[in-house]
């Protein structure tokens, strides 16, 4: 009785990635046409996972033998072919779709008063309508058949389990209607005497899920998007520079460590590498997502995929393929979109659950429409427990947190901020403790020349010129930095003669045959030579946590240069907005307490705990759990990766080693705390965006479940037809991607 056709839809389709749907290889009914071209050759190596649960991996497609979706490969390429599933889904619905047009012409004209089917018998009718559902329903429909009956087999009951009993029995009654009517009782009949068919449900509701399985596949293929957007910054040639002066194009693949490689203005940098000669600014922004171009000299390091400005330089390849930057970045994107967040339990336990609860539910429909509802009862009750059938798939449900994950993840790659795994997304939001280190953490990490104070009568060139020209011969770490400053002012370094070092004290030799020392107060004292006015200076740049350095010429003092660590520009930024979010900031650091507790007062930080060993730092963090603090801990060196793993949410610096990146959970890839900033706004959307789609999945099955076994229709006469179920049930599922692809046009707050 196409009158009583109830229906609602449930929490969307899984996306139905069939291993043997998405490549033809199940056949149906044949519609003439040549068979499907054979799929394309399996690339050695590759794996497939479900995205729904990661812990499936396959080493060829198939489906997922607990949610019935078609794997999907785990890594992106970035010519990614066209997608076999989506090409079979699109071509299972257009034939489909053409074929159930007529079927709903006939139905509405079966609803028109006076409207019959004119010229046409109803027991023609029925063949008629049999003949265009068939093809739909067991070619269209077969992929959920099939995946329904692998649910079976695996004991894990999922939204196909639904779909094909509730499309096999409308279908399955409709032809017994047809071809043997006789077999039914009068409680199966109509007022004239006629059993109902629902053939036109049954196709209805295999074209909407083939439509809902479209828009979903279409629209879940952009949360690769970001990852494909990586892959697309990297080059794939290399200008190589040989060892007669020739230079060749070669393909990204061919570059080799040490190889010299060629970097001309407006190209990208082919790989990680060392600049050796030129200068040039270059744009990082597709990396750090930091739109300044950053300013290029010898010594300094480039990463691969960031374009080059107007300069030319000559670089030296320092690591190549699986080891550059943007492929580390790409490979913690897929990884983090691949795994689970702890609120996904709960999804999971519902799940569980569901499907045996809806198909409980669908039976008690069934047997109460059955026995006091109103004639014709049997029909009423076949189409109100099929309604309840589809309705009811769990689909929804389970997108809501993986969508949002995988959305979120290449969001943050685009911003700068990795994400290890799920976890580090829904914990970052509530950290409450934010542990730094201070070198390469808060500071930039290499010593600078941040004073240069002469005395009355000299001058800073001069004084620049004395240390840099007899620094050139030291190995002292603070020797670059003496000889950086002097060469970023263009000074002209001389050679020095009778060089000589003086360990612990400083070094001292001849330029333009003067003797020239460059030291501390044990070497002034050791020389006898009087520090004069300077030592106030001195004393005062060693509260601001310098290294003071004192400059002779002939033995006398002539200036002293500071040399420090200086305050990564962005510090004090991140910072205040994680002190204004009510994040509590330590520092934790390896350094000197008076050079810790220098730094600490500029940026206003009131916890310092210094002169720690990694094993200390460990039990530093330890002790903020054991007192209930939810941790995070930011740090770039070898020494922080215990901390770094012990904390809730460990953050490495994308600048600092491979250790500490291997051992966090987060890294900054520029290497500012201002992403942890961005990263916790990250957080804190993904984990509304994913509270969203919950409760909409679960309220979506609180009302339509019931609506749909027909509780309104005795104070309203309301019922749902299968095919609306079938509709709705595809939307919320498109509704639920939809929401979480709206996580891409997130944008942190200043």
């Amino acid at each position: 009785m196409r009158d009583a056709d109830p229906v609602h839809a449930t929490h969307g389709t899984h996306t139905a990635h069939g291993t043997h749907a998405a490549h033809g290889h199940h056949a149906g009914p044949t519609t003439g046409k040549p068979a499907a071209a054979p799929p394309p050759p399996v690339p050695p190596g590759a794996e497939w996972t479900c995205p729904m649960h990661p812990e499936i991996v396959r080493s060829a497609p198939g489906t997922c033998p607990i949610c019935g979706m078609a794997l999907e490969p785990r890594v992106v390429a970035l010519d990614e072919p066209e997608n076999p599933e989506l090409v079979d889904m699109n071509r299972r619905f257009r034939i489909s779709a053409v074929l159930t047009a007529p079927l709903l012409l006939l139905m509405a004209g079966s609803l028109v008063p006076g409207g019959g089917h004119g010229p046409i018998a109803p027991s023609a009718m029925g063949w008629l309508e049999f003949a265009l559902a068939a093809p739909v329903v067991l070619w269209g429909g077969w992929p959920f058949f099939v995946r329904g009956a692998q649910s079976v087999l695996h004991r894990s009951p999922n939204m196909f389990t639904l779909i094909a009993l509730g499309v096999g029995i409308a279908f399955a009654f409709s032809v017994v209607a047809v071809v043997a009517p006789g077999v039914f009782p009068v409680s199966f009949r109509d007022a004239t005497g006629r059993v109902g068919t629902y053939f036109e449900a049954a196709a209805v509701i295999v074209t909407l899920v083939l439509l809902g399985q479209v828009l979903e596949l279409r629209a879940r293929s952009r949360t690769g998007a970001a990852i494909r957007a990586l892959l697309g910054l990297a080059p794939q040639t290399a200008r190589r520079v040989e060892a007669d002066g020739r230079e060749v194009d070669v393909p990204i693949a061919e570059v080799r460590v040490g190889d010299r490689l060629r970097v001309r203005p407006g190209e990208k940098v082919p790989l990680d590498g060392i600049v050796l000669e030129g200068h040039s600014a270059v744009d990082e922004s597709l990396v750090t997502g930091e739109p300044i171009p950053v300013e290029k000299r010898a010594d300094d390091r480039v990463v691969g995929g960031t374009l080059n400005g107007t300069g030319t330089f000559l670089m030296r390849a320092e690591k190549v393929g699986a080891d550059t930057l943007l492929a580390r970045i790409v490979e913690m994107v897929a990884r983090a979109q691949r795994s689970r967040a702890p609120i996904q339990r709960a999804a999971d336990r519902v799940a569980a659950w569901f499907v045996p609860a809806v198909v409980g539910i669908a039976v008690a429909t069934f047997a109460v429409w059955a026995s006091v509802g109103p004639e014709p009862r049997m029909t009423y009750a076949i189409v109100n427990a099929v309604a309840v059938l589809i309705i009811a798939c769990p689909c929804a449900l389970g997108l809501a947190t993986p969508m949002s994950i995988m959305v979120a993840t290449g969001t943050g790659a685009t911003m700068g901020v990795l994400f290890r795994d799920a976890e580090a997304i829904e914990l970052l939001r509530s950290i409450d403790t934010a542990v730094v280190d201070k070198t390469g953490t808060l500071t930039e990490g290499r010593p600078r020349v941040l004073d240069v104070v002469p005395i009355a009568g000299r001058s800073e060139k001069e004084i620049l010129e004395l240390a840099g020209s007899l620094e050139r011969g030291s190995e002292h770490p603070l020797a670059s930095a003496i000889v950086g400053e002097a060469r970023s002012r263009g000074l002209e370094l001389v050679e020095a003669r009778n060089f000589d070092s003086l360990p612990g004290r400083g070094i001292r030799g001849e330029i333009d045959g003067h003797p020239v020392a460059l030291g501390n107060l044990r070497m002034l004292d050791e020389l006898g030579i009087d520090g004069g006015p300077l030592r106030a200076s001195a004393e005062a740049m060693r509260r601001e946590g310098r290294t003071v350095v004192f400059v002779t010429r002939d033995a006398a003092v002539v200036g002293l240069l500071g040399v420090g660590d200086p305050v990564k520009p962005t510090t004090p930024q991140a910072l205040d907005s994680l002190r204004a979010s009510g994040v509590r900031v330590v520092m934790l650091t390896g350094d000197s307490r008076t050079t810790a507790e220098a730094v600490a007062r500029g940026l206003g930080i009131e916890e310092v705990i210094a002169d720690v060993l990694p094993d200390q730092k460990l039990a530093a963090v330890e002790s903020l759990q054991a007192a209930g603090r939810i941790v995070a801990m930011a740090g770039d060196g070898v020494n922080d990766a215990p901390a770094l793993a012990r904390a809730q949410v460990g953050i490495a610096m994308g600048s600092g080693t491979d250790v500490a990146m291997e051992s966090a959970s987060v890294t900054l890839v520029k290497g500012d705390l201002r992403g942890i900033v961005r990263a916790r706004q990250l957080s804190e959307a993904t984990m509304r965006n994913i509270r969203q789609n919950l409760f909409f999945a679960f309220v979506y099955n609180v009302l339509g479940v019931p609506i749909a076994a027909g509780v309104l229709y005795p104070a309203f006469g309301i019922l749902l037809s299968p095919a609306v179920a079938a509709a709705a049930m595809a939307l919320s599922s498109v509704s639920v991607i939809g929401n979480a692809l709206r996580l891409r046009r997130f944008r942190p707050r200043a």
